[in-house]
């Protein structure tokens, strides 16, 4: 088990999507948790010498993500540029068989050299 910072949070009744391993390795997983819980991910994914970190979300924890990264950017590292913003939706199989689309968003964070 990788004790890299990931964390991730589903709705009841929601069936988990697997991504590729390699997508994951820079990846913070937003969900249930406080923000901050997020923050410090990040903190500790660039601190780790990583120059891109890509924040994922769908559903309700999508305002969760913007708030991370706003504080990431505006309290703590003011050097980090948004790359790239990815907006989707995706279609889940919930646990009684009835399909619903969630929307996602993945926020691709830089490090700009100094």
């Amino acid at each position: 088990m990788s004790t890299e910072p990931k964390a991730e949070g589903e709705a009841e009744g929601e069936v988990s999507q697997t991504q590729p391993k390699e997508e994951l390795d820079n990846a913070v997983l937003v969900g249930k948790k406080p923000v901050m819980s997020y923050v410090v991910a990040c903190l500790t994914f660039f601190n780790a010498g990583k120059n891109e970190v890509v924040v994922k979300a769908r559903g309700r924890a999508i305002s969760k993500a913007v708030d991370t990264v706003e504080l990431l950017r505006r309290s703590f590292m003011k050097e980090i540029k948004i790359k790239d913003i990815k907006i989707g939706t995706v279609e889940l199989t919930r646990a009684e068989g009835t399909k619903a689309n969630v929307s996602t968003i993945e926020i691709s964070l830089v490090k700009e050299k100094e």
